[in-house]
């Protein structure tokens, strides 16, 4: 698990500078990548662009990266094995890893662990915190899911579901439920007064890998596993009334690994942003499921994960090229392009 500073020069685009704990590796300015812009959802145009200079360091991490959050907008998180949960604004994280442990962490404190969880028999793969930062939920491979009080790190709560391999999980703001993806195909919506399903969304075709709620709360989104194009989408989903599948995003050939929703400081409309082990990260129009934009990062291997930057930009990261730092353009329409890789 690295701690990344990376510092986005908006007066000047092109440049990036990125400061973090290990020394930094040797920068190269490169023109690389293709990119795809769609005319509309069912008969694209498609257009190859020979993107802007962009630049690349060594490799924070040594090996594949799995995970990045930030936690402000020039402060990111970034895992290789890892799962992370910021508490956003803040100097608090938490992560967990294969060692069946979660760890809380301040960086305002010693490079020692503040609070440690033990509770779960197998590799955690799922945490998540509360919107007050009182109650921390965790979930694994074990079936189990665990609610803890994050002041004290007591497991206040227990619930487990046969086949219920818990992949992602998110806590829906202003509310007491917490949304949870699994590879029995299935997304579940919990309580965490009591910690009980209050819903099970229509059982899928493919594993659910990742999860995210909208802001107001209203909806969220969920990305499936797949091959060749078959599965290898994203859903959205009402979380209101109805709880019923609202609209869905194709267009990914590989496993679908991150969904996010696209803060209207950054996309001007509704927007879904997702990234997948074909390389490629897309922008959707949340409302009609049109692809606005695709992104192909070549050589990177999969992506992993997908956060918000800050207003102008987000972070990616892949197997074989780290952590990538991705500028949004709204000059002509929505378009993303790459300004940095570590």
């Amino acid at each position: 698990m690295l701690l990344l500073r990376c510092h986005l020069k908006r007066a000047l685009p092109q440049k990036v500078s990125c400061r973090f704990c290990a020394v930094m590796g040797k920068l190269q300015s490169k023109f690389k990548h293709s990119t795809y812009k769609y005319s509309r959802p069912d008969g694209f145009i498609e257009e190859k662009i020979q993107t802007k200079a962009f630049q690349e360091y060594s490799p924070a991490h040594v090996d594949t990266v799995s995970v990045v959050a930030a936690l402000n907008s020039d402060l990111c998180v970034s895992g290789g094995k890892d799962k992370i949960a910021c508490i956003y604004k803040s100097s608090q994280f938490f992560s967990a890893s294969r060692d069946k442990m979660v760890m809380m962490w301040d960086l305002q404190s010693s490079s020692q662990p503040r609070q440690q969880f033990s509770g779960h028999t197998m590799v955690v793969t799922g945490l998540t915190v509360s919107p007050d930062s009182s109650q921390l939920c965790t979930g694994s491979r074990d079936n189990t899911l665990l609610l803890w009080d994050v002041g004290t790190g007591q497991c206040a709560e227990r619930a487990s579901v046969s086949r219920n391999l818990v992949t992602h999980l998110c806590w829906v703001p202003r509310e007491h439920y917490i949304l949870q993806t699994s590879e029995d195909k299935t997304i579940r919506l919990w309580d965490s007064r009591g910690l009980q399903v209050a819903h099970t969304f229509p059982t899928q075709q493919h594993i659910q890998t990742y999860c995210e709620v909208s802001e107001d709360g209203h909806k969220c989104v969920s990305c499936s596993s797949g091959f060749e194009g078959e599965g290898c989408e994203a859903t959205l989903w009402d979380l209101r009334q109805t709880r019923s599948r609202i609209c869905e995003y194709r267009g990914h050939f590989q496993t679908v690994a991150s969904c996010i929703f696209l803060p209207r400081a950054l996309a001007s409309m509704p927007a879904i942003a997702t990234s997948s082990h074909d390389c490629k990260v897309k922008i959707w129009n949340q409302d009609t499921g049109a692809c606005l934009f695709t992104l192909s990062l070549d050589g990177s291997g999969p992506l992993t994960s997908l956060a918000v930057a800050d207003s102008v930009s987000l972070l990616c990261v892949s197997f074989s090229r780290g952590i990538h730092l991705l500028r949004v353009d709204r000059s002509q329409g929505l378009e993303l392009r790459e300004v940095a890789a570590f």
